[in-house]
């Protein structure tokens, strides 16, 4: 087995695509990772806004995540719905575009790009954020931890969708039971205590409070805390991803997903009120996280809190897993749509898009380095284009009824346009709330992908215009091309460029370009005995020699200028440049050898203008001394 196919999997047959399908069990850890992982952040966000309230910042998180909730159940209910309309994958950017137009549909699919970039880079850092609650001695290697669990996730998902599905159910699976006990075990003293027990490991005590629960301060509290929404539409963008019956598994595993995300946000409210916990400043010495307050109030610091602490971390940090799911497969019809490269609509040897999961790293790794790795920096940038995805989704859905119609239809058209005016009123909150604090990088991001698409688009429009064409080939009667073989000695290497030029045109024109001055030039002075008798012998034209002395000692300009000179004697016909090149076989003979060969095709392919045309002949060097003929190849055929 090769390292190659030890580190990322050996490669997979197209037949074997419809075996890494996946179903429910693997869908949730797959496809719900993103959703399930922001019932620990998206608490926190709201708790952090509301520091300056001091001790009462607890009480405001019931209603506020009641709110949350109830805006969940609505989206739900909506997505639930496009799975059956879109079995293909509907996600934002198909819905938007099929109902609204084009231009909708790009401006969902920026907010999408940003939205799953922004949940990789917040997923691995609120990871390591727990990390450091359990361990503090590790604050200072934040960003470098967030790294190296990127360069972790994006290894698995270069493996398949499949083995990345069934590595991330252990995980998945605990942190769900953990946090589940643990919630069903503060719930059951709580009502015992009656609404005030006694944590066995006491959360840190409040700051002194600096305002009053104003509607501003509130509406700030929402907006972070919308981020436990986000992941939502990944199901509805993920279906093509299921095995038969697509549609039904697909629902069943956004069910699951919600139904575990609202239990969680749920408890997870009730809890920090009645046991009085509130966030901690982000980043600062004796941060801790929520989840780590609330499992050490409830369970005591023990063996317990550490397996659940390190169950948080792990899906938290895997949860960016659903953006390397859903991200490439939105790279891949992008591309389709001429508004990416073509290379991104194309499946990798693990049958996985391998260039959207490899840019989606990059991105996301640049963001952690440009906010050091910290979470509650890159929250105020996050919400905004998940929502923003949401409402053109919905409405995207509301056309749909309006146009499909059916007996159910107008019901559909009006959960769907309730869903829209939601995520539209949320999206305007969390834009006006978290301007300031950074919302307005998204802003203008979202503008900036969508014209950068636009001129992908406009490019590849432009060539595919330019190199359009139809009818039969014309073949009248192209002229054989004049063939340019630059030399510098007639070595094997040489001799097998001329004997391929010799069999392709009687018009050879050899360059010798003189970079210095040597009392004999080998090459000139065995010119006639080692090439031009042979060529007359076998009755071919001898190829013309042409020496053109460099006084400065360069070789590529001259060249060049030949070779244009060539072009403008011969308009009607290519001139092909024939490029001897010795191939290394070992490391150090790229390190002994000039790379002149390489550099000269690189300017004859942008210089060199449409009528020349480059031919590589490679001299491959062998692992031993002595195989193959002197020659490097078979003879030219005779002329007659």
């Amino acid at each position: 087995m090769s390292l190659r196919d030890l580190i990322f999997g050996r490669p997979l047959r197209s037949a074997e695509h419809e075996r890494q399908r996946i179903g429910p069990a693997t869908g949730v850890p797959v496809l719900g990772l993103d959703a399930l992982a922001s019932a620990s952040y998206g608490p926190e966000a709201a708790l952090t806004v509301m520091i300056p309230l001091g001790i009462l910042a607890p009480r405001h998180i019931v209603p506020l995540s009641a709110v949350i909730i109830g805006l969940l159940v609505v989206v739900y209910l909506s997505y639930r719905q496009t799975i059956p309309a879109y079995p293909g994958g509907g996600g934002s950017y198909t819905v938007a575009s099929t109902n609204l137009g084009p231009m909708p549909g790009l401006l969902a699919a920026c907010a999408l790009s940003l939205d799953y970039v922004l949940n990789v880079a917040v997923a691995i850092s609120a990871g390591v954020g727990a990390i450091i609650s359990a361990l503090p001695v590790l604050q200072p290697y934040t960003l470098h931890l967030c790294l190296a669990i990127l360069a972790l996730l994006t290894l698995v998902n270069l493996r398949g969708v499949r083995e990345a599905g069934l590595l991330f159910m252990l995980p998945t699976y605990l942190f769900v039971a953990m946090l589940g006990l643990t919630l069903g075990v503060g719930i059951v003293k709580t009502l015992a205590a009656g609404g005030h027990p006694a944590p066995v490991s006491a959360p840190p005590g409040f700051p002194p409070a600096t305002t009053a629960a104003g509607l501003w301060l509130l509406l700030h509290a929402f907006a972070s805390g919308c981020t436990a929404m986000t992941g939502v539409e990944a199901v509805s963008n993920g279906v093509p991803v299921f095995r038969e019956p697509r549609v039904v598994n697909a629902r069943r595993t956004l069910t699951a997903i919600i139904g575990i995300l609202v239990l969680l946000l749920a408890g997870i409210a009730f809890l920090c009120s009645a046991y009085g916990i509130g966030a901690t400043t982000p980043g600062s010495p004796g941060y801790q996280s929520v989840i780590s307050q609330l499992v050490g109030a409830v369970m005591g610091r023990g063996g317990f809190y550490y397996v659940a602490i390190a169950s948080v971390v792990g899906v938290l940090a895997l949860s960016a897993n659903t953006s390397f799911a859903d991200f490439p497969r939105l790279c891949r019809v992008l591309a389709l749509d001429d508004y990416l490269p073509a290379e991104f609509a194309h499946l990798g040897r693990r049958l996985v898009y391998s260039e959207g999961i490899i840019i989606l790293a990059l991105l996301a790794g640049g963001l952690l380095v440009a906010f050091g790795g910290v979470t509650d920096r890159l929250i105020p940038l996050f919400a905004v284009g998940a929502f923003l995805a949401f409402t053109l989704s919905q409405l995207g859905m509301v056309a749909h009824w309006r146009r499909v119609g059916g007996p159910h239809a107008k019901r559909s058209l009006v959960l769907n346009a309730c869903g829209a005016t939601a995520t539209a009123v949320t999206c305007g909150v969390i834009v006006v709330a978290k301007f300031s604090a950074g919302a307005w990088i998204t802003v203008l991001v979202i503008p900036l992908l969508f014209a950068l698409f636009v001129r992908i688009r406009g490019v590849q429009r432009e060539v595919d215009r330019e190199v359009e064409a139809s009818g039969p080939i014309r073949l009248d009667g192209p002229e054989p091309p004049v063939i340019v073989v630059p030399l510098k000695r007639l070595d094997r290497v040489g001799r097998k460029a001329l004997r391929l030029a010799a069999s392709m045109s009687p018009d050879v024109r050899v360059l010798h370009v003189l970079t210095q001055a040597p009392d004999e030039d080998p090459l000139q002075v065995h010119w006639r005995e080692h090439v031009e008798e042979p060529f007359r012998e076998a009755g071919l034209k001898p190829p013309e020699l042409v020496v053109i002395p460099s006084e400065y000692r360069e070789f590529f300009d001259p060249l060049l200028k030949y070779v244009r000179s060539q072009v403008r004697v011969s308009p009607h016909r290519y001139v092909a440049v024939l490029v001897p090149e010795l191939v290394e076989r070992r490391w150090y003979h790229f390190l002994l050898h000039s790379h002149r060969a390489t550099l000269l095709k690189e300017l004859l392919l942008y210089r060199g203008g449409p009528q020349v045309v480059i031919i590589d002949t490679p001299w491959h060097l062998r692992d031993r001394e002595g195989e193959g003929d002197d020659e490097g190849g078979p003879p030219p055929k005779r002329r007659m």
